[in-house]
């Protein structure tokens, strides 16, 4: 392990510097808006001439109001269409709505409600509680919610000494802590809990209702949107739930009183499949339904009503009919038929006219918009003076004519509501503040990392011989100017914020690896005789601009248009098979796909012949094509499990992305049910034959354990947790309790399987089994030290088909007694036959790789077992066709001792990772994460965020974390395929070419993990700079900062991912030198 030391370390630097660049960049990018942290008082709204305290001691129109939240409820739940004689399950279940609006059209109105994005609940509370806007950034804390701090409408009811009492949805515990007059929180994370919380709701609700201990009534029903997160709102469940929602709506109708406003609300809409987060149209579109006994509205519905109602005007609406302050950060607007046109005699805010409820309004948003912009300067200065100078037009009018007392111009109205409109479209266009100087300082980072990572890579043979001080330069100078930036902003800021830190750390600890990297010494002369490049010309564009590197060049620049972004499933599906045709071209080209005419000059000796012979050339061709043919094929098939973006119009989600509990038709889910299991026997099947055939299933190994026992067991809990998940809640009514635990005990069962498998591959990774043979005669004998050899089966008949041809003679004879006297055996050595060395790198990572994909299915619907076969088809045929090409590529003289990996093929697996995170049914946008995921083992949901958290980033990230863990295997499967013994009496053959050339080994599993780190950071880097050129395009919330997000969280786990691999390695490198030693005590390695 101490040999592999100097490669983590380095790799280990590298990541924390990339780390750090992400980090600063995302600081500076995606920064949280400026909140104003004050709070309205009674004072602040006057009428003109008017004392302090006079609006708060005015009777208000309302005295209560109940406000039913019913989560995910989309305008279209809402409407009723008497003419649909076969509504959808989603259509025509809560006609109270419709009914009370046309019976009853001065009581009543409905309106679509529209949403801010992101249409996540944590900020539709936060929208409309405060009736400011949210940043892209607070989606993050969707599901760890914090305290708000903006003065808000819980605030103000409290101030005004109203009693508001709460229940349902617990996120409203951690945004509102202690406002409350009575609070009833159920959980909420668990959108598999159809009931739960509106049960809860239900058994308080009426009793509450019906008391005098309140003035304010707040329950969140969560049914509708688990529903939608569970079944999709096409489904009975859906409809049961509306219903139950119509019936609570009509119960709480018949129980108001007249004083009292209902609010019935949507915080959100949802998609076709039940998910929210984003911006569509059906994401935003809510529905708001008001109602009270007594009219409200001064006409029946008319032409001058608004067609859709922002949630934000919600908060000055209701704060002025229930008498308190707008809050202090609102920039809402009120909605103006349920105020009267014409002024009112009884001077009381009941009595507020529209003009009237638009000038206080349009002053508290003014004196926000002068505290904000006194505070924060990104607010254009241009629209900041044309919004003043209007605002005081539109003050100087309204005094006027209240001072002459006439009525004010019928324009006045209308131009106070422009200014309004006007003064949130500015905000919603300038609240992504940027910090130009840390997101440069962020891309300067992350260039020079990607340009360490080229730089390391094609020196990593060199900077590991001249390794003696390792770190300690870099360290070293990172903490000396780390200390120098934080004394320097405590000297002029007087106090030290580590972002700058961390990023003079970063910057320092590059300089002494470009100053080494410059002045190495390279040898004159390479092995094969040809002078090295110096590293000025590896940068030249005659280097740079090979197919290998254009590919993901041209992909970079691509991640700057929105329409790449939208496609990009489908585009880089086209490029893996692109570059993949590219690999029999490029051999071709070179005359290594064919076998070779005879020369008569190489059949005298004049010119050098061939290395391998014409029967060699034509399997390795025709190994090659054929996976290139079962790729195609894979490729194709892989289209068929792609998600859907909004912005695709007509494209249909892969019915495999459903769970099965969502499919209706019998039928339909038992063949989904049988194809997803027979996919995960194939898998299953695949690995152990793949050990199996290398002899790698013969010891008594912790990982051979685990092939023979874990890795089926595994396999039959995935399948029966399948069975029980996908069996309806009331198909077996005396079995529920039984199914419940059985959902809550195979998944968590499988769990702790592979969390064995995993330990027991790490701790006992050596899958050797060893035989040793000696003669009679040198029995008794003081023995001379063992030969090691390499085998692949154990009986005969598996060494006929398996073993390597060069040494199958010489082993068949070691395992004759009568031939153990003479021939190669005549100095009376025994012979070890080891079955399973040749393998034995390869074999620990094939399984652990192996054991994670099926954990990692198990956070995926039933229905990805297909794509993950698929998956590991592709990693198989891509691992096949590099070892044909590596071996063809060998024809005219590669060294034994090099061991690196091409371009072509890193760039190949890097962009699988891509194709097939799409091909999961993932897509960079958040509606499509599976949140499901969070509760597989986990039915009745976490008391904390981190664990969700992980299952859903482990699911997200599925396909990043299997191609990183098993990116070693570039390095090992041309060893494993194409070996041939080197010099005649070398006993040294497939991977134990690795322990022959220990500085070759080292040098090339360093320079294959910075490759494929290249790869990976500069695809970061060019989403950071899409995000950073494109940050006021019209696109740049919706599609380029999710796929930076995406992009960065992706690399975070794949670069994790890959230590974790390189570190499995190492572990077997030193665990295969304890083996050694055991064997050959006096001359170990």
């Amino acid at each position: 392990f101490r040999r592999g030391l100097p490669v983590l370390s380095l790799l280990l630097w590298l990541c924390a510097v990339y780390f750090v660049g992400i980090y600063l960049f995302v600081g500076g990018f995606l920064l949280v808006r400026l909140e104003v942290n004050r709070t309205s008082t009674c004072g602040d709204v006057l009428h003109p001439g008017e004392e302090p305290g006079d609006f708060c001691r005015a009777q208000p129109r309302f005295r209560r109001a109940v406000v039913l939240i019913i989560d995910a409820l989309k305008i279209d739940f809402a409407r009723f269409d008497p003419s649909n004689t076969a509504p959808r399950p989603y259509e025509n279940k809560l006609p109270v709505l419709e009914e009370n609006v046309s019976s009853k059209p001065l009581q009543s109105r409905l309106y679509p409600f529209r949403a801010d994005p992101p249409t996540t609940t944590m900020q539709r509370i936060k929208g409309f509680t405060t009736g400011s806007l949210p940043t892209f950034v607070d989606v993050g804390n969707n599901f760890a919610s914090s305290a708000i701090l903006e003065d808000n409408l819980i605030h103000q009811f409290g101030q005004m000494g109203k009693r508001v009492v709460f229940m349902g949805d617990d996120t409203w515990e951690s945004l509102f802590p202690k406002k409350f007059y009575r609070s009833l929180p159920f959980p909420s994370f668990n959108v598999k809990d159809l009931h739960t919380v509106d049960n809860g709701i239900l058994q308080h609700l009426y009793t509450t209702m019906v008391g005098d201990d309140w003035d304010i009534l707040v329950a969140h029903f969560l049914g509708v949107d688990h529903c939608g997160h569970r079944y999709g709102p096409d489904h009975p469940a859906m409809a049961d739930k509306l219903t139950q929602m119509d019936g609570v709506i009509r119960s709480v109708i018949d129980r108001l009183q007249n004083d009292t406003l209902l609010v019935v609300m949507g915080d959100h809409g949802m998609t076709d499949t039940g998910d929210h987060g984003g911006e569509s149209q059906k994401e935003t579109d809510a529905a708001l339904f008001l109602y009270s006994p007594s009219p409200i509205f001064q006409a029946p519905l008319s032409q001058n009503e608004p067609d859709v109602v922002p949630q934000t005007d919600l908060v000055p609406t209701l704060a002025l009919l229930l008498g308190t302050p707008i809050p202090y950060s609102s920039v809402g607007q009120v909605l103006l038929p349920l105020f009267s046109p014409h002024q009112q005699t009884e001077g009381a805010v009941g009595g507020l006219s529209q003009l009237e409820a638009l000038w206080i309004n349009a002053k508290q948003v003014n004196r926000f918009l002068e505290t904000y912009s006194s505070m924060a300067k990104d607010i254009p200065p241009e629209s900041l003076s044309q919004l003043k100078e209007e605002f005081a037009r539109l003050s100087a009018e309204y005094f006027t004519s209240v001072k002459e007392g006439r009525s004010p111009s019928p324009h006045l109205a209308s131009s106070l509501q422009a200014y309004l409109t006007s003064v949130r479209d500015t905000c919603r266009a300038t609240w992504a503040r940027f910090n130009p100087l840390k997101m440069a300082a962020g891309l300067a980072i992350l260039a020079s990392a990607c340009l360490m990572c080229f730089v390391m890579s094609e020196l990593s043979l060199l900077l590991l011989r001249e390794n003696a001080s390792g770190l300690k330069a870099p360290v070293a100078v990172a903490l000396t100017v780390g200390v120098c930036a934080g004394a320097a902003q405590l000297l002029t800021r007087g106090y030290i914020e580590a972002a700058w830190c961390l990023a003079a750390c970063a910057f320092g600890s590059e300089i002494p690896f470009f100053w080494r990297a410059c002045r190495l010494k390279t040898p004159a002369v390479s092995k094969n005789g040809a002078k090295p490049l110096k590293l000025s010309r590896w940068l030249t564009p005659r280097h740079l601009l090979v197919p290998p590197l254009v590919v993901p060049l041209l992909r970079c620049a691509s991640l700057l248009s929105d329409s790449y972004v939208i496609a990009e499933g489908r585009v880089v599906t086209f490029l893996v098979l692109s570059l993949v045709l590219y690999i029999p071209i490029h051999l071709n080209w070179n005359d290594l796909l064919l076998p070779q005419s005879l020369d008569p000059l190489k059949s005298a000796g004049l010119l050098p012949s061939p290395i391998l012979s014409p029967s060699t050339v034509r399997k390795e061709s025709n190994t090659l094509l054929a996976c290139f043919g079962v790729l195609i094929g894979i490729m194709y098939l892989s289209l068929s499990f792609h998600g859907c973006r909004e912005e695709q119009g007509f494209c249909q989600p892969s019915p495999f992305l459903s769970p099965l509990s969502r499919l209706q038709d019998s039928q339909v889910k038992n063949l989904y049910y049988i194809l997803s299991v027979i996919s995960l026997g194939i898998c299953t099947y695949l690995l152990r034959h793949c050990l199996c055939h290398y002899g790698n299933l013969n010891s008594s190994s912790g990982t051979v354990f685990t092939a023979h026992w874990i890795l089926p067991l595994l396999s039959v809990c995935l399948a029966l947790h399948w069975a029980v998940s996908a069996t309806p809640e009331d198909s077996f009514r005396k079995l529920a309790e039984l199914i419940r635990m059985a959902q809550l005990a195979l998944p968590r069962a499988a769990f702790c399987l592979l969390g064995l498998g995993l330990g027991l591959i790490w701790l006992d990774p050596v899958t050797v089994f060893v035989k040793s043979r000696t003669s009679a005669s040198s029995r008794s004998s003081a023995l001379p030290l063992p030969r090691y050899r390499a085998s692949t089966g154990i009986s005969p008949q598996a060494e006929l088909r398996h073993l390597i041809p060069q040494i199958y003679q010489r082993m068949r004879r070691s395992l004759d007694p009568g031939e153990l006297s003479g021939g190669t055996e005549a100095d009376n050595r025994p012979t070890v036959e080891a079955y399973g060395l040749g393998t034995v790198y390869s074999a620990p990572v094939l399984l652990f790789c192996g054991m994670l994909g099926i954990g990692l299915l198990l956070l995926h619907p039933e229905g990805m077992a297909l794509s993950f076969l698929l998956l590991l088809l592709e990693m198989g045929a891509l691992l096949h066709i590099h070892a044909s090409s590596t071996t063809l590529s060998g024809m005219h003289g590669a060294q034994s001792g090099d061991f690196n990996v091409p371009w072509t093929t890193v760039v190949v697996w890097s962009l699988a990772v891509t194709q097939f995170f799409h091909a999961t049914g993932h897509l960079p946008t958040f509606p499509s994460i599976q949140w499901g995921a969070a509760f597989v083992g986990f039915p009745d949901g976490h008391t904390g965020t981190i664990l969700p958290a992980l299952l859903v980033t482990l699911n997200t990230f599925a396909s990043h974390i299997l191609f990183a863990v098993s990116c070693p295997l570039l390095l090992f499967w041309p060893l494993v395929r194409g070996s041939r013994s080197g010099e005649e009496g070398e006993d040294a053959v497939m991977e134990m070419r690795l322990r022959e050339n220990p500085q070759q080994f080292s040098s090339a599993l360093l320079q294959l993990s910075t490759r494929y780190l290249f790869i990976l950071g500069a695809q970061v880097f060019s989403s950071v700079c899409a995000a950073a050129i494109l940050r006021r395009h019209l696109m740049v919330w919706k599609v380029f900062a999710p796929k930076l997000m995406f992009e960065a969280l992706g690399f975070l786990v794949s670069s994790t991912s890959l230590l974790i691999g390189v570190t499995l390695v190492l572990r077997v490198d030193m665990a295969v030198g304890r083996w050694f030693k055991r064997l050959i005590p006096d001359a170990s390695r």
